[in-house]
C-alpha cells in the first residue's frame, strides 16, 4: 500500500509535500467548479480539493459518496487565510488531489457517521448491530485507543518492575468464585465439562508456588451473571501476583502503577500514597465499602441518642441489636422539598431500609416526620448533630449493615443529584481489613466475602472456630470515585490454614480434597507467602475515558440482555452439533 501519512497528521510544515492518503469519505461538498472531500482515517480528517483541471480525478471525486474508501495522492498546501479553522488539527492545510482511486464503494449507512448527528440520538442497539460503523466515529474510537495506551502503560511499568507475563488456561475446572460459571462440554469426554475462568486465581497462586515470584496478565474472564451498565459476561482484568511481600508492599506497588497509568493515559498527576479506610470505617462513615470521597457528607450513629426512646420503631431495632444511623446535611445543601424527601425514602427502601425518617432544625427545635416523638433529652442531643438552623438529618433504623448501606445509597444519590463533586476529579482510596467471612442467610453458616483462599489475620486464626464473623482478612479493594476498580488479598500459603478455612466454610476434608485436591497437593510442597490483586480493566478505562457504560470501552460488547447484536450470539446449536456433544436441550 502507498500511504505516506495519516490524514490527521498533516500540518502547515507539510506544505509543498506530495503525500498519499487512504481513508473513508466523511463528507462531500460539490461546489460546481470545485469538489471538496473530507477524508477520514483513525488519526483525523483532512480536506481534499479536486479541480476540473485534473479531469479523471475530478470525475472520480464526483462519484465518491459517504463512506467510500479512497486512496488519494496530492500536494499539501496552506488553505487561504480566511478558510483556515481551529476546529480541526489539520485546519491550516488541505490536499490538492492529483490522483484519486476508489478502493471500495459503500451502501448508504444506517446512521450518519460524519458527526452531524449526536450519537445519543441513534439507537444503541442499532449502533452495536453495526459496531464496525459506529467505531469509525472518533468519539467511539477514543475509548478503544485509550484502552491500548493504558494496557501498554501497564506492560511497560510491570516489565520494568521484574514481572513476567504468563497466560493461564481458558478451559479449566469449575471452582467457586462467587458467580455462575460458563461451561463448555467436552466432545471427547461425554458428560464432562470445562469451565471458562471467572479469574485465574488458582493458576496465579500455583505460579507463585512454581517460583515465578512476580506474575501478571491481562486476563480474559467470564461470569454468568445478570448484566448492568458496568458489567459484561466476558471481561478483561489486570491480574498480578507477588511472592514474599506484605500488604504495604503490594499497595505501594499498585499506587505507583496507577500513577504511571494515569500520567501516561491522561497526562495527569495522581498523589500517592492513597488514603486507606478499614471496611468498618468505610461502612460506618459512608455507608459503602466503595465510598466516593469527592464530597464530604458522612454518616453518624444515633443509637446512643435514642437508647431510651419512646418511638417504638426505633426501640425495637435497638432491642434486636440494630443501629440508628443518620446522614446530616448542612443547611446550604438541605433545601429539599417534601417530594425530594419522599424520593429519597423510596431510594433507601430499594436498598433494604424499612423507611427513612427526617428532622429539620427550626430554631432550637425540629420539624419533620418524627419531631413530635422526640423527648427533651433526645432533642437536646440532636442539636449537636444539626448545629445550624436549616440543617437536615436523614435517619435509618435497621440492622447495622442495612442502615449503613441504605444511607450510603442516599448519600451517593445526593452527591450526584446536587452536583457535590467535580466530575473530572480522580479520587483513589484503599478499603482494607474486610471480614474474612459473612453470614450466608439462605443456607446458614458462613461463606467467604472474597474467595476461599484469602489469608486471615494471624491473630484472628483462633476465632475461626469460636467467632468466624469476627475474623479479619488481609483483603483490600481499590476504589476510584465510588467505584471498585480492583480487589485482592494476601493468600493462604499454609496447608493446615487452608484446610481450616475450608472447614469454616462447611467443607469436610474429603470434600475439600475432591474439589481442590490439585491445589492442596501444591500447598503441601511448600508455598511462599504471596498475594495479589485484579484490576477491572474495562471499568478503569470507562472511568478514565469519562464513558457512561462498559459497552463504550469494549470493541464488540454484549447488550444488557447478554446478546451480541452484531453476530446474534448466543444461538441454538444444530441437532448434529448437539448429538456430537451428547447434549439434549430441554425447553
Amino acid at each position: 500500500m502507498k500511504r505516506t501519512h495519516y490524514c490527521g497528521e498533516l500540518r502547515a510544515q507539510h506544505a509543498g509535500q506530495t503525500v498519499t492518503l487512504q481513508g473513508w469519505v466523511n463528507r462531500r461538498r460539490d461546489l460546481g467548479g470545485l469538489i471538496f472531500l473530507d477524508l477520514r482515517d483513525r488519526a483525523g480528517l483532512i480536506q481534499v480539493v479536486a479541480v476540473p483541471d485534473t479531469a479523471p480525478v475530478f470525475a472520480e471525486a464526483g462519484r465518491a459518496k459517504a463512506e467510500y474508501v479512497l486512496e488519494i495522492t496530492g500536494t499539501v498546501r496552506l488553505r487561504p487565510e480566511g478558510q483556515r479553522t481551529a476546529r480541526l488539527a489539520t485546519g491550516e492545510v488541505e490536499l490538492l488531489a492529483s490522483n484519486l482511486v476508489i478502493l471500495a464503494e459503500s451502501k448508504t449507512p444506517p446512521f450518519l457517521i460524519d458527526g452531524s448527528v449526536d450519537a445519543r440520538e441513534i439507537s444503541e442497539e442499532l449502533r452495536l448491530q453495526h459496531r464496525y460503523l459506529d467505531l469509525r466515529r472518533p468519539e467511539a474510537a477514543y475509548p478503544i485507543r485509550l484502552r491500548h495506551t493504558i494496557s501498554k502503560a501497564i506492560w511497560d511499568y510491570l516489565d520494568a518492575q521484574g514481572f513476567i507475563q504468563v497466560e493461564t488456561p481458558l478451559l479449566t475446572l469449575s471452582t467457586p468464585e462467587g458467580a455462575r460459571d460458563y461451561v463448555v462440554p467436552s466432545r471427547v469426554q461425554p458428560g464432562a465439562f470445562y469451565a471458562l475462568p471467572q479469574s485465574p486465581q488458582l493458576f496465579k497462586q500455583l505460579l507463585m508456588m512454581a517460583g515465578f515470584d512476580r506474575y501478571f496478565q491481562l486476563a480474559r474472564c467470564f461470569r454468568d451473571e445478570d448484566l448492568r451498565a458496568d458489567r459484561q459476561p466476558d471481561f478483561t482484568q489486570l491480574d498480578l501476583e507477588l511472592s514474599f511481600i506484605d500488604q504495604d508492599d503490594l499497595l505501594a506497588l499498585n499506587e505507583g502503577l496507577m500513577a504511571h497509568v494515569v500520567q501516561t493515559a491522561l497526562g495527569r498527576e495522581v498523589a500517592t500514597p492513597f488514603p486507606r479506610l478499614s471496611y468498618q470505617e468505610a461502612m460506618a462513615s459512608y455507608g459503602s465499602d466503595k465510598p466516593d470521597l469527592r464530597f464530604e457528607l458522612r454518616l453518624t450513629d444515633l443509637s446512643a441518642v435514642f437508647a431510651a426512646t419512646a418511638l417504638r420503631s426505633f426501640s425495637a431495632v435497638l432491642e434486636a441489636g440494630g443501629a440508628i444511623k443518620a446522614l446530616p446535611i448542612p443547611a446550604a445543601l438541605a433545601k429539599l422539598s417534601r417530594k425530594t424527601l419522599t424520593e429519597l425514602e423510596l431510594h433507601a427502601k430499594q436498598h433494604g431500609a424499612q423507611g427513612l425518617a427526617w428532622l429539620r432544625r427550626e430554631g432550637d427545635g425540629f420539624s419533620g416526620s418524627i419531631a413530635k416523638a422526640l423527648s427533651e433529652a433526645e432533642q437536646a442531643a440532636l442539636l449537636a448533630q444539626a448545629p445550624q438552623p436549616g440543617d437536615l438529618l436523614l435517619i435509618a433504623a435497621d440492622r447495622w449493615q442495612i442502615a449503613c448501606t441504605a444511607l450510603g445509597a442516599v448519600r451517593t444519590k445526593l452527591g450526584r443529584d446536587l452536583a457535590l463533586y467535580d466530575a473530572q476529579a480522580l479520587v483513589f482510596l484503599w478499603v482494607v481489613d474486610f471480614p474474612l467471612l459473612e453470614r450466608d442467610e439462605e443456607r446458614g453458616g458462613y461463606t467467604y466475602m472474597h474467595h476461599p483462599f484469602t489469608r486471615p489475620h494471624d491473630q484472628d486464626l483462633a476465632k475461626l472456630d469460636s467467632d468466624p464473623g469476627a475474623v479479619r482478612a488481609w483483603a483490600y479493594d481499590l476504589v476510584l470515585n465510588g467505584n471498585e476498580i480492583g480487589g485482592g488479598s494476601l493468600r493462604i500459603h499454609r496447608y493446615d490454614v487452608q484446610l481450616k478455612m475450608f472447614e469454616a466454610l462447611g467443607f469436610s476434608e474429603a470434600e475439600a480434597k475432591e474439589r481442590f485436591g490439585f491445589f492442596l497437593e501444591a500447598l503441601a510442597y511448600g508455598a511462599p507467602p504471596h498475594g495479589g490483586i485484579a484490576w477491572g480493566l474495562d471499568r478503569l478505562v470507562m472511568l478514565l475515558a469519562g464513558a457512561s457504560s462498559l459497552r463504550e470501552v469494549i470493541a464488540f460488547p454484549k447488550n444488557q440482555r447478554g446478546v451480541d447484536p452484531l453476530t446474534g450470539a448466543p444461538r441454538a446449536l444444530t441437532s448434529a452439533q448437539l448429538a456430537e456433544l451428547r447434549l439434549k436441550v430441554i425447553a
